[in-house]
């Protein structure tokens, strides 16, 4: 019997199944008599003080550069956000609503405005948020842990979802694969799993099984985290076909290692920078093992995720100089805040906007609260005393945009001075992500240093589709022509010019879709770091002159899926 699911940690692996019972999330949904309401507010106090208190234990043994640590401490600051307790609190007293019922609307509501959101990766934290309500609700009730004890051998794990914390508590010895029904490739849990080599499958329903068969616990399980598949009780052609896949798989990763300290230079020593799309400061420390030559996108959007205030210039500061002891001299390159009216992130009161995709995005939200820029610009200009930092801005459109941008720097070197703090300096650069950034880059051109293509938005918003909607994305691909056409303009643009490009889109992840555009005149490629190593490792195998054969036959097709096909089958 086999099931499927998404593939989030890559491996095989074989055990017995032990399975987490659901939260015990039972709503009790009376009205209560107003002499009750101080003592249900008593009881939620009395929750929250308990679970803070587990989650802070969970964190004496996790290091705290760990990814655990991290997102288990944000957990923390938002169970113990001021604002949050005081709308539960409110909504007790105002609707009589029991403890339990309060922490569902509220969570429920915090997870429904993030799963709105436009960033894959933040929309993602909608279900951290939910499971973190399910687990106070569960403490609430009186049950707050989960029962993995007498575990006597390797074991698979199911789950209907596992939060940061209960990540960080699990007995990882003994637990040689994890299945989620929930999840998806840019959840927290994928995220661990990857970090910890655990072999992972969410959104997988395991409950399906034929018959009036149901999983239960001890039962012989094979974890296919290749082709995404789940095998209960396999049979012995089952288990000697993925044995051997299994010794397969480590034998690739194990070749793949060779590469981590080699530069990506081509057969005819043409060489191109790999880099990292990352979002917090844990997965910087990790970058060493995957190969990169340092960050090509560092989005510090991420800080706001769980933040009931604005991060000060000092938080920032001492961030970015963490980031930049960690790199050791290798590419860093800062985005500023790409927010916008459609990501209601807590410490922002961001208006609502009938078109947010068209609406106060990245720099436009900026200059619209020059007060916030300065901020950050601050904190990267007194970093970039201790090392060499690019800094660059999203949705940039017309050289006016940059010339605001410019006076409000010079506006914060002038500060610094006059507070006796100094600065550095700094490398300059956009995002490429709509048509008419790249039809006004001549313009631009003379401010910058750099340029990074944005192909995810710059998808959307040549194709007028909105790259969230799955209706849209086979239809109107990142991979076209048209996007095609746009990054060779670029590329054509800027080369005269000796300005470096890079491109920081998903569009670069494929080794196929890679070689094209090294051989389209890209500088450099920033990717997730779990891709960099295949990268690295496929286009070490031609010369240049190969690719820039295969982006010359790329670029004179014009339907979708004649690229497609073409692009697929390159190597």
């Amino acid at each position: 019997m086999s099931i499927s699911g998404i593939v989030v940690s890559s491996g095989i692996a074989f055990g017995q199944s032990r399975i987490l019972k659901q939260h015990n999330s039972e709503l009790d949904y009376r009205v209560l008599a107003l002499e009750q309401v101080p003592a249900e507010q008593a009881k939620l106090t009395t929750a929250i003080a308990q679970f803070v208190t587990s989650l802070a234990i969970s964190l004496q043994s996790l290091s705290q550069d760990s990814e655990n640590y991290q997102l288990i401490e944000a957990d923390i600051l938002l169970l113990e956000d001021d604002e949050l307790i005081a709308q539960l609190q409110t909504s007790i007293a105002d609707q009589q609503f029991t403890a339990s019922v309060a922490v569902e609307r509220i969570f429920t509501q915090h997870a429904n405005q993030l799963r709105a959101m436009e960033d894959i990766y933040l929309a993602d934290r909608a279900q951290d948020i939910a499971c973190l309500g399910s687990r106070l609700i569960s403490v609430i009730n009186g049950n707050i842990k989960h029962d993995l004890q007498n575990l006597h051998g390797p074991t698979i794990l199911f789950a209907y979802d596992l939060t940061p914390a209960e990540f960080a508590t699990l007995p990882l010895d003994k637990i040689n694969g994890i299945v989620l029904k929930t999840g998806g490739l840019t959840s927290h849990t994928a995220i661990l799993a990857r970090s910890a080599g655990i072999p992972a499958l969410l959104s997988c329903d395991f409950d399906l099984i034929k018959g009036n068969e149901t999983l239960k616990d001890d039962q012989a399980v094979a974890l296919d985290a290749l082709s995404g598949n789940l095998h209960i009780n396999p049979d012995s052609d089952v288990l000697l076909q993925l044995t051997q896949l299994g010794k397969h798989d480590t034998l690739r990763k194990t070749q793949l290692l060779k590469y981590k300290d080699q530069p990506m230079v081509t057969k005819d020593s043409h060489r191109v920078a790999l880099l990292a799309n990352v979002g917090c400061l844990s997965e910087i420390g990790h970058l060493s093992d995957a190969g990169a030559d340092g960050i090509g996108l560092f989005r510090t959007e991420f800080m706001l995720m769980n933040a009931s205030e604005m991060p000060t210039e000092e938080v920032q500061y001492r961030l970015y100089c963490d980031a930049l002891q960690l790199l050791d001299g290798k590419i860093f390159t800062i985005r500023t805040l790409d927010i916008g009216a459609d990501k209601e992130l807590p410490c922002l009161s961001l208006p609502a906007e009938d078109n947010p995709a068209l609406g106060f995005r990245g720099a436009r939200y900026s200059l619209a609260h020059p007060e916030l820029l300065k901020i950050q610009l601050k904190a990267v200009l007194r970093a970039a005393n201790h090392g060499q930092i690019r800094l660059m801005f999203p949705m940039i459109n017309q050289v006016e945009e940059l010339d605001k941008i410019f006076d409000i720097i010079e506006e914060c070197k002038t500060e610094l001075v006059d507070e006796e703090r100094g600065y550095g300096d700094l490398s300059y650069g956009i995002v490429i992500e709509t048509p008419a950034a790249v039809l006004n880059l001549p313009s631009m051109l003379p401010r910058l240093d750099f340029i990074s293509i944005g192909t995810n938005d710059l998808t959307q918003y040549t194709m007028a589709a909105d790259r969230t909607n799955p209706a849209l994305t086979k239809a109107y691909p990142s991979l076209s022509p048209a996007i095609l056409t746009l990054i060779k303009m670029t590329i054509n643009t800027a080369k005269p010019a000796r300005i470096p490009i890079s491109l920081c889109g998903e569009l670069a992840s494929s080794p196929n879709m890679a070689a094209i555009l090294v051989g389209m005149g890209l500088d450099e490629l920033s990717v997730s770091p779990s891709s960099l190593l295949e990268l690295k490792s496929s286009l070490c195998n031609h010369t240049l002159a190969t690719y820039q054969k295969w982006s010359q036959q790329a670029l004179s097709i014009q339907r979708l899926d004649e690229l497609n096909d073409y692009v697929s089958h390159c190597y």
